[in-house]
């Protein structure tokens, strides 16, 4: 592993292997993580990395795309086949990157948007003050029933109807149940407003069809290729066929610079992997053990927001626990079970304290881990609220963490050597 930098940066290479240890007995819940194919390290390292290209397949700005050119037209329609779409741009770098691509497709400065409030399970980039893109375009915001703590559609449609936006923005970061992709794409219509889905969470449910697809019934749907699409640092759009020149223009040369070839070719490797038997085996068990989760924790006396999950993650109200989201994050951390401090709905705390934690099922899946050891996991996050600064406890509940983990490999043995 590293031959060659482990001579030329013995710093750097050490804290490498310091991360990876830390990942191989570490038991992986955030909800944004997943555990990247060795391939996809192989190819995000690969001579790809080397070259610059900026537009598209013929018609690039630089020489010697012909191969490039191979390559993003190989991935766009393994991206268009596994998830049904009629148009791709895998050009963008991140989930954010893609967002800001959509926005820069279909926006003017000024124009209203309509997102999901940031504490209700939104992401910073549909409109918080905090996003640089607040102080471009007007946002406004809907968000979940106070006691369903579901989204409340009728709301949502009123709000459209008085704000009258540009575009409404669907999906988020820490939403854990299914939304009626159809029933916002009809009320964006209704009002003339452009519809978008941001699945970055999601994606990988949606392409192993274990979860209901947006694309049917959205203009647009953007999403990072990390978290359930368990791929390369990267981003990517769908979108209809009217849209699609829009949505180019939009991403380059509207958003962006050079596309990262690095990345296409990973995100091409991942789409042939997704489209497998394997794969949906994989995530049909995400969710099992997202929902078998939700059941233990309740058994334990944590509030389960919205009662449930459909997907990778769950929200836990710490509340009658008695505990903060940071104490229990940072109670988890020290035993080896890593998760996020979040705010739940009409949390009467600050982000940076919390009344909840988001709990993510995917590297853990991906490492083997059934619901079997989904008990085991919920019997020590109880033991950890239970008394979090007492370091007799920690120590206990550590050894519990690291035993049950080392039966799960994160990658093969062998996997580093040189």
């Amino acid at each position: 592993m590293l031959k060659h930098a482990r001579v030329s940066d013995p710093e750097v290479y050490k804290l490498t292997l310091e991360e990876l240890t830390r990942q191989e007995h570490n038991i992986e819940m955030i909800a944004s993580e997943s555990t990247a194919a060795l391939e996809v390290m192989e190819l995000t390292g690969s001579i790809w990395t080397n070259k610059t290209l900026e537009g598209y397949p013929g018609a690039r700005f630089q020489a010697g795309s012909h191969v490039a050119d191979k390559l993003e037209t190989l991935a766009n329609q393994r991206a268009m086949d596994l998830y049904g779409a009629d148009h791709v741009n895998l050009q963008p770098y991140s989930g954010s990157t893609a967002n800001y691509a959509v926005y820069s497709a279909v926006l003017k400065p000024g124009d209203r948007v309509l997102g999901m409030r940031l504490d209700q399970g939104g992401h910073l980039t549909h409109g918080s003050p905090a996003n640089f893109l607040s102080k471009v375009y007007q946002f406004d915001f809907y968000g979940v029933n106070q006691e369903t703590e579901t989204i409340d559609y009728e709301a949502l449609e009123k709000k459209a109807k008085e704000f009258q936006p540009k575009l409404i923005i669907e999906g988020g970061s820490s939403y854990p149940r299914l939304i009626d992709y159809e029933r916002i794409g009809a009320i964006a219509k209704s009002v003339g407003a452009f519809s978008m889905v941001d699945m970055a969470h999601v994606s990988g449910l949606i392409a192993a069809k274990v979860i209901p697809s947006p694309v049917p019934h959205t203009d647009f749907v953007s999403s990072s290729t990390t978290k359930t699409f368990c791929g390369p640092r990267s981003g990517m759009v769908l979108c209809k066929k009217e849209f699609a020149k829009q949505l180019d223009r939009g991403v380059f040369p509207g958003a962006l610079g050079s596309m990262h070839l690095h990345t296409m070719a990973a995100k091409a490797w991942c789409f042939k992997q997704m489209a497998g038997a394997e794969y949906k085996v994989a995530m049909t068990q995400v969710v099992k053990n997202a929902k078998k989760l939700a059941e233990e924790l309740a058994k334990y006396g944590f509030r389960i927001v919205s009662g449930g999950t459909d997907n990778h993650l769950i929200l836990a109200d710490l509340r009658p626990k008695g505990i903060t989201g940071k104490v229990f994050q940072d109670a988890l951390d020290s035993v080896g079970i890593t998760v996020n401090k979040n705010q739940i709905p009409f949390d009467p705390e600050k982000p940076t304290i919390a009344s909840g934690v988001r709990i993510g099922l995917t590297s853990v899946t991906q490492r083997g881990l059934k619901e079997k050891e989904i008990e085991a996991i919920a019997k020590i996050m109880d033991k950890v609220s239970s008394a979090p600064e007492d370091e007799a406890n920690l120590k206990a509940c550590r050894e519990q963490a690291e035993k049950l983990i080392a039966n799960f490999p994160l990658y093969p043995a062998g996997s580093f050597d040189d």
